[in-house]
């Protein structure tokens, strides 16, 4: 079971076409400018079976033809093995999949994850990655964490072939300098 935010059944900006999107629950990232800061603790919320989560889905499946299923938050990948089986069900369906994600649980020297990303990563069609800042210091002003996970994260995506959309906020006097969106599309050229 995972702990579930919140489903939105017609998602229009979650990825490509209308999307079923899930929010779940918990998050360690504290943004300043956060849209879900009830989505922050984690185990709480309704605990849900995937076959729960995704009964209405499937029940006007038809009505996402063009789109899919979207998982955000909080941060969906403290909940990893609820992901994997999500996305793995969804993938045999041949159901698009896409992941909301800020990059923050990304540990690339740690076996166990590397094992469940490889295994969420086969059932993954795109990844939304959120960019914060791309300054560090600023990014830990702004979140309370370094962004070198998330920057390590987004070049392990493009290393695997994975189809990444990166997502900036642009906030006037947090991210809206010129110098900072530069250093952020040279990162991303």
């Amino acid at each position: 079971k995972g702990y579930i935010h919140s489903i939105e059944t017609c998602g229009t900006v979650d990825g490509p076409g209308l999307r079923y999107v899930i929010f779940l629950q918990g998050c360690p990232m504290r943004c300043q400018y956060c849209h879900n800061p009830d989505t922050w603790e984690p185990n709480v919320g309704d605990q849900m079976t995937v076959d729960e989560v995704l009964k209405s889905f499937y029940s006007n499946r038809a009505f996402y033809r063009s789109g899919g299923v979207t998982v955000t938050g909080g941060e969906p990948m403290m909940q990893m093995d609820f992901l994997i089986e999500l996305f793995t069900k969804l993938h045999k369906d041949g159901v698009h999949t896409c992941l909301d994600t800020s990059g923050i649980m990304f540990h690339p020297n740690n076996k166990v994850f590397k094992e469940k990303a490889e295994k969420l990563f086969a059932v993954t069609d795109l990844v939304m990655l959120d960019i914060k800042h791309i300054d560090d210091e600023k990014h830990k002003e702004l979140t309370s964490h370094s962004n070198e996970r998330i920057l390590a994260f987004a070049k392990y995506l493009d290393e695997k072939g994975i189809e990444l959309w990166i997502r900036h906020v642009v906030v006037p006097g947090i991210t809206l300098y010129q110098e900072y969106l530069t250093r952020l599309g040279e990162f991303m050229a």
